[in-house]
């Protein structure tokens, strides 16, 4: 099971340097979990950069993996890693949601760095 952080999909739908990194998870779409804190943050950015239909697009694409919602019990245990760890909430919510399903996380965020389950 794979998990794309946001920096991922941002750098795959932009076509930028690292895009090929993360073909190979985003576009194995039946062991992909989709944390919704990733859909936000997603649509935000392209939102704001190309508009509301590229961003509905974005969405749309991400959306063909198994979209993870944001359970209480995962918010608490992302709390908790916040804190543990010191990654900002956002990451908390994608290492935890990752965790829960068994899943490696697909990133070129610094917050990750040294974490066995993230690549």
């Amino acid at each position: 099971m794979n998990v794309v952080d946001s920096s991922g999909w941002l750098e795959y739908f932009s076509d930028g340097k690292n895009a090929q990194k993360f073909s190979a998870p985003l576009q194995d779409v039946d062991n992909l979990i989709v944390p919704t804190i990733t859909i936000f943050e997603v649509f935000k950015v392209v939102f704001r950069e190309r508009g509301e239909s590229d961003a509905l697009q974005a969405i749309a694409a991400m959306k063909q993996g198994t979209v993870a919602d944001l359970s209480s019990e995962i918010a608490m245990q992302s709390a908790k890693a916040s804190h543990e760890l010191g990654i900002p909430m956002a990451d908390s919510i994608i290492l935890t949601t990752a965790r829960t399903h068994n899943a490696t996380v697909w990133t070129q965020d610094d917050h990750f760095k040294g974490f066995d389950d993230c690549k």
